[in-house]
């Protein structure tokens, strides 16, 4: 539709209200002034309701539900507060509550009054509070604040999982580092001790070779005594009968 065609729709709606409005004020004018305004009144909004198309609101699942403006201002108008002191009480029931990190929702119920408490909440602390008499509402705002808990702690939950897997490497990455620190020890100690066998093989060679040396040179002076001892005996012997 065109600029000039909305134009034009707009000037009938408003011919036909007004028309409306005039014949409705000319049969109750005999009424008297205040019944008349009053019954003008009524006769107006009947009158913009009937020409104005109903609309529904559908609200897909995932999405969040569009708040009345009472609603959205309940809050403002104490309803947190409200409900803070009711609960210090016995007089309110909770129906359900929905967690999801720290984020939390929660249905209530007042039955003195036949009233419905609808919170979200973050960290035990009242973030809004919707106050309805209508039970199919309540139960949709809840389920509507319950799905916003799930998308609010996504980023929370994902925090503490990272968190979790970052401290569980740390610690495989400490148990590791331990490990090798007592292999490298290990490793230490059986340089230290190779230096000392090998110092000691060493010093082990040179004397079983000084001793090797030693025990030839003792057996070249046992021969050379072995014969002086056979030359002395012959000499002591010689001029003897022989047996």
């Amino acid at each position: 539709m065109d600029q000039k065609s909305k134009s034009r729709s707009i000037a009938l709606s408003a011919l036909i209200v007004f028309g409306g409005i005039q014949g409705v004020y000319a049969q109750s004018s005999a009424q008297g002034p205040a019944q008349s305004l009053n019954d003008s009144a009524d006769a107006v909004g009947t009158i913009i309701a009937q020409a104005t198309p109903a609309t529904a609101s559908v609200t897909p699942a995932s999405q969040t539900i569009a708040l009345t403006p009472d609603e959205a201002k309940q809050s403002a108008a104490g309803n947190v507060a409200e409900l803070q002191q009711m609960m210090r009480g016995n007089d309110i029931t909770e129906l359900r509550t929905t967690y999801n990190g720290s984020y939390g929702a929660s249905l209530m119920f007042y039955g003195k009054e036949m009233t419905y408490y609808v919170a979200l909440f973050q960290q035990k602390n009242f973030w809004r509070v919707i106050k309805t008499q209508d039970e199919a509402r309540s139960e949709q705002i809840y389920r509507d604040f319950a799905r916003q808990t799930v998308q609010l702690s996504d980023v929370e939950l994902r925090r503490a999982k990272l968190e979790a897997q970052k401290a569980y490497t740390d610690r495989l990455v400490a148990l590791s580092q331990e490990r090798a620190n007592r292999l490298q020890a290990d490793l230490n100690i059986a340089h230290e001790q190779q230096t000392i066998v090998n110092s000691m093989q060493q010093q082990t060679r040179a004397e079983a070779a000084a001793l090797a040396q030693q025990k030839a040179q003792a057996q070249e002076q046992l021969r050379v005594t072995q014969r002086q001892v056979r030359d002395l005996q012959r000499q002591l012997e010689s001029g003897l009968p022989v047996r």
